[in-house]
């Protein structure tokens, strides 16, 4: 029978007999790597990537390999993989056992695709440096010319991972600990270190299997509880990818002193605040970040809405829509450089209140603020975001009732455009432009005021009762500048407000012209009502110093001319308010008014001159006939009533120069 099969084989085609024998040879390769002694090639393996990583390498106790088709599963018991000579730790991984799948075709061109890699009590040390270098390269160049595996599930239990990146301000260790009693989450962990510079601790669960790049596998979940600087976090969800931070899906709760601070933790340039808590949904898909249903505060103020952080540009750009039920006035510090107030500083339990406005004295006075405006962030993104409240409170000096405004960050250019504010029943809406291209950076604000109210402008008028009457004007200021106060101490352009006719009580123009008469008049009779014909304060702003261009306000029993200067740089106030009485009146003391000081502290009182010359007249006359003494102090009147049309028209046009010069670069400043 042998001769049989002999036979048979020499008279089948040569085809067939090469057929027949790649299957026998096989067969018999499959037979002999299924029954290979691999841990004989164990040392073999050490020397050889030993030698092409350039740091030692060495399975410790046993190899064992099982073979696919596709991939190969390869199984070490003990590990020591040591790092480059430039590392920290001595070693990129050490471990009790490893064990990882490895596909076979990408080998052949060099690649290393590990689906599933498992450590058991590992120890990690990993490590990169600002010229590319990660320690886990594989090869001697440890750059990004080096051999990067890409890794897919990894399954770790108790052990330790390092991680230092000094360049980015990182220096993280952390400790794992597995248990399978934990449920669906038996990995948990602690982290302590540093991150962006500032110190972090962290800690959480997650599940045993982390997919650091695989595709399409189902999400793993995870939790975190972390605390960088003065930022608090605390977040439930579960991620596909580790690798892009991909697929995220969770809850979140966010606090901290002031959002400005998550620009060096997370690369959004977001404002100055108040302390802030916020909750809401946190997603991510590719590029693009997204935080729905937000909800929370900023210091004493309300606040929701949805955002979306896109990374798909080279600059990232922020976009979103804000709201706030109530915000208060002492919340909109920070945006311009003031701290916070007591009122807000201590608003979220569990932060520490930052350094509050009652803890910063400015000498001589002064009150604009000096703090630097940070316009470096405002080239690291793009934005468009919308806020509106719909009722302000706390506004005490300014009476604002709501507001709106859509802020727009275009490669380093912010502009607030429409701003629109609801103040003393008015409006004050308009743009302010800040180009921080430049550097110091160029600032333009031009702003309208529209049908103000006297009474609820000026609380003393409003006590009357019967005040009414409206006001007008317009900002249009343009400078450099780096804080708010070396800003206005630089800008040029106009400012003026004006107002037709009105009526108010008239306590307030009695005791301004100092009519002893009138003031007889008053306690007699009681208040009675003043009509205002007209007024307009208007000034010419050359570098910073407001010039009067039009200071009249006209009473039917008073006319009020002021002239002077404030100097927004060195915040002094120099101005000289002449009073015109309308009608005769005895016991006149009339004199011409002056205002100093600063802006921070102003002072009033009268010009002596004119004043000491009417006492002296008076006494002089009484030493012969008391009775004569009130010639003295008799008011001639009558003044005379401005040109109210003329008086308006003056204050609307700003003089030629460099007033009106920056006035049009600040019209500039709203859109087309």
């Amino acid at each position: 029978m042998a001769t049989n099969a002999t036979n048979i084989l020499r008279n089948r085609p040569l085809w067939q007999k090469l057929v027949a024998g790649v299957v026998l040879l096989f067969a018999a390769l499959v037979i002999g790597l299924a029954f290979f002694p691999w841990d004989m090639l164990r040392e073999p393996v050490n020397r050889y990537v030993s030698e092409k990583t350039g740091r030692k390498f060495e399975i410790t106790r046993r190899l064992d390999v099982g073979l696919g088709w596709r991939q190969a599963t390869v199984k070490f018991d003990g590990i020591e993989f040591a790092n480059p000579s430039w590392a920290r730790d001595p070693y990129l991984v050490k471990a009790d056992r490893a064990e990882f799948d490895i596909r076979i075709w990408p080998l052949i061109a060099s690649k290393i695709v590990i689906p599933r890699l498992a450590l058991f009590s590992p120890t990690l040390g990993l490590q990169m440096e600002a010229d590319g270098r990660r320690t886990w390269a594989l090869g001697k160049d440890t750059s990004d010319g080096g051999t990067v595996p890409s890794i897919g599930l990894m399954q770790v239990d108790t052990g330790a991972v390092d991680f230092l990146a000094k360049h980015l301000g990182v220096d993280l260790h952390a400790d794992l600990s597995y248990d399978s009693s934990r449920g669906e989450m038996p990995l948990s962990y602690r982290i302590k270190g540093r991150y962006k510079g500032q110190p972090l601790t962290a800690s959480g669960r997650t599940g045993n299997v982390l997919q650091i790049n695989a595709a399409g596998a189902p999400p793993f979940p995870m939790e975190i509880n972390a605390a960088a600087g003065q930022t608090q976090l605390k977040a439930a969800g579960t991620v596909a990818e580790l690798s892009g931070l991909d697929g995220i899906d969770a809850k979140f709760e966010i606090k901290g002193q002031t959002l400005g601070a998550l620009f060096p933790l997370l690369g959004i340039a977001l404002p100055q605040t108040s302390p802030y808590a916020l909750s809401g949904s946190l997603g991510k898909r590719g590029k693009l970040w997204q935080a729905t249903g937000l909800k929370g505060r900023l210091g004493l103020s309300d606040i929701a809405g949805d955002m979306r952080f896109d990374q798909a540009d080279q600059l990232p750009h922020l976009a979103g829509d804000l709201r706030s039920r109530v915000m208060d006035m002492d919340d909109l510090g920070p945006l311009i450089g003031l701290p916070p107030t007591a009122r807000t500083a201590a608003t979220v339990e569990g932060v520490a209140p930052p350094p509050t406005i009652t803890q910063v004295k400015r000498p001589g006075g002064k009150v604009l603020p000096t703090a630097p405006l940070d316009f470096e962030r405002l080239r690291a993104m793009n934005a468009d975001v919308k806020y509106t409240a719909d009722r302000i409170r706390n506004v005490r000096d300014v009476p604002l009732d709501s507001g709106s405004v859509q802020v727009k960050l275009a490669n380093g250019v912010l502009t607030l455009d429409p701003l629109d504010l609801g103040v003393a029943g008015g409006k004050l809406s308009g743009a302010i432009r800040i180009d921080a291209s430049k550097n110091p950076a160029d600032i333009r604000a031009s702003l309208d005021v529209r049908a103000m109210q006297l009474a609820r402008l000026f609380p003393k008028l409003e006590t009357t009762g019967n005040s009414v009457g409206r006001l007008d004007g317009r900002i249009n200021l343009s400078g450099s500048g780096s804080t708010v106060a070396n800003w206005l101490g630089g800008v040029s352009g106009d400012v003026a407000v004006i107002s037709g006719r009105g009526q108010f009580g008239n306590l307030l123009p009695v005791f301004a012209t100092l009519v002893g008469g009138d003031i007889i008049k008053f306690m007699l009779r009681g208040d009675r009502n003043v009509e205002l014909r007209c007024a307009a304060l208007a000034f010419d702003v050359n570098k910073g110093l407001m010039t009067g261009r039009t200071l009249v306000v006209d009473t039917t029993n008073a006319v009020f001319i002021a002239t002077g200067q404030a100097n927004l740089a060195t915040e002094g106030l120099d101005f000289v308010v002449r009073p015109e009485p309308k009608s005769k009146s005895i016991l006149s003391i009339r004199t011409p008014l002056v205002v100093s000081g600063t802006l921070g502290d102003p002072k009033g009182g009268v010009e002596v001159v004119p004043l000491a010359g009417r006492g002296l007249a008076a006494l002089a006359l009484g030493a012969i006939n008391p009775l004569l003494a009130l010639a003295a102090t008799i008011e001639p009147g009558p003044g005379v009533d401005s040109d109210c049309k003329g008086v308006l028209a003056q204050a609307n046009k700003p003089t030629a120069g460099a007033a009106a010069n920056g006035a049009a670069r600040a019209k500039g400043a709203k859109q087309p």
